[in-house]
Formats: C-alpha cells, sequence, structure tokens
C-alpha cells in the first residue's frame, strides 16, 4: 500500500506548482493536492485541505508537503491535527506572524493586483526565480493569469491575518525537513532558518542558485526531500 502524499500549493499557484514533483513521485506515493483557491483565510485553507485525506486508513502513512503560502496552511495542519502526519516539508515558507511592515507590504500588493494585475504578475513571476528562464517564467505566468486577481488579493489578506503557530510548531515530533532556495527573495534564507530553528530536529536543506520557486525551478530536489519523508 503507498503512501499518501497531500500537496499543498503557494498564493497564485494552483495544482500545476507541483506537476513535475508529483510525476516524479507517481510510482512511490499517492499524491494529492489540496485547493487553496476559493478561501478566505489560511485557516480555512488548512480546514479544506484536511477531508483530502479523511478516507485514509490510521495505519497508512500519510506526509505533508506545503510550498511558500502552502506552508502556512501546513503549518495550520501541523498545529491542530499533529498526529495524522508522518512526516512534513516544508518548502519556502516562515513561521513568523506578518509584521507592521510585511502588513504594509501586502496592502502595496493588493493595490498593484486591482491597478494592474498582468504587469503585477510579470514581476512577482520574475522575483520568484532564481535564475531568469523565459521559458519557466511564462509557465508561471499563465498558472498566475488563470488563478485571478480576485484570488491573489483574498491570498494576501489571508497571509496577512495568519495565527502565529510557533508554540505548536516546537511542540512537534514527527520528522520535518525544511528547503530554501539560497536566492529566494520572496521568503529569504532567513525565515527557513527561523523555521528550522522553531521545530525540535528539524533538516534544513539549502539549494543553491535556486529562487522561491522550488517546485518548478528543482523539481527533482523537491521530489527527493519527499522521497526521504516517505521513508522516514
Amino acid at each position: 500500500m503507498k503512501p499518501v502524499l497531500l500537496l499543498i500549493p503557494g498564493m497564485l499557484n494552483d495544482e500545476r506548482v507541483w506537476a513535475d514533483v508529483a510525476a516524479a513521485l507517481a510510482g512511490e506515493a499517492e499524491v494529492r493536492i489540496a485547493d487553496v483557491l476559493t478561501q478566505d483565510g489560511i485557516a480555512a485553507m488548512a480546514r479544506d485541505a484536511l477531508p483530502r485525506v479523511a478516507d485514509v486508513a490510521p495505519e497508512r502513512p500519510v506526509v505533508l508537503a506545503g510550498f511558500s503560502m502552502g506552508g502556512y496552511v501546513a503549518g495550520e495542519l501541523l498545529a491542530t491535527v499533529p498526529g495524522r502526519w508522518r512526516a512534513a516539508v516544508l518548502i519556502a515558507t516562515s513561521c513568523l506572524p506578518e509584521t507592521p511592515e510585511g502588513a504594509a507590504g501586502r496592502e502595496m500588493a493588493i493595490a498593484a493586483f486591482r491597478a494592474d494585475f498582468e504587469a503585477t504578475i510579470q514581476g512577482v513571476a520574475r522575483r520568484g526565480l532564481g535564475q531568469p528562464d523565459a521559458a519557466l517564467q511564462e509557465r508561471l505566468v499563465q498558472m498566475m493569469r488563470d488563478v485571478g486577481a480576485d484570488t491573489a488579493v483574498r491570498q494576501t489578506q489571508a497571509i496577512r491575518e495568519r495565527a502565529d503557530r510557533r508554540a505548536e510548531l516546537a511542540a512537534l515530533t514527527l520528522p520535518v525537513q525544511v528547503l530554501c532556495g539560497l536566492k529566494d527573495r520572496v521568503t529569504p534564507p532567513a525565515l527557513s532558518q527561523a523555521l528550522a530553528d522553531t521545530v525540535p530536529g528539524a533538516q534544513l536543506q539549502w539549494v543553491e542558485n535556486a529562487g522561491h520557486m522550488l517546485p518548478l525551478e528543482h523539481p527533482q530536489v523537491v521530489a527527493d526531500a519527499l522521497r526521504h519523508a516517505l521513508t522516514a
């Protein structure tokens, strides 16, 4: 019986952000992908993700992985139902609550999404990649276009209002891996270091020549980390 792998996309992403990773692991796990496009908050995203594994027998391993905003959702799931998961992989994300400076930046992002969505997502895509890649950037931008401005605004508001789950994460006893690109300009490496320092025994892996979009830029690295978690 294959273990189950629950993958949670990031902001302005749908299941396509995990496509290469899921394909690499298709023979080793049953991959399920959460939908985070319609909810008004991180907690609601977590509540809606949990039914994706409701039919899995207790003895069957379930590994949780969250990318970027999906890492906040994964953190919520780890905090509220910690016994459900065999292991977790947190990718290009953070455990820190929003700062006043961060909240101000979110408001600026919301205004930009509403004013010129196309120009804004072009900039978001460029910033998310560790090095220029026209084909990968267009792939990312098309996904963002399809997700749309309304969802971008709603997700930005959800991130701004996220709960502080550091106390619960500090009490975890399951294996946790943290991945971060060394060129990540969206959630810089210091945030992944803080996350790894918070979770007892967390393994931190730096990915060279990588930006924020690890599942697209380096799917094999992500797949390898998930493969390790599946056998934890």
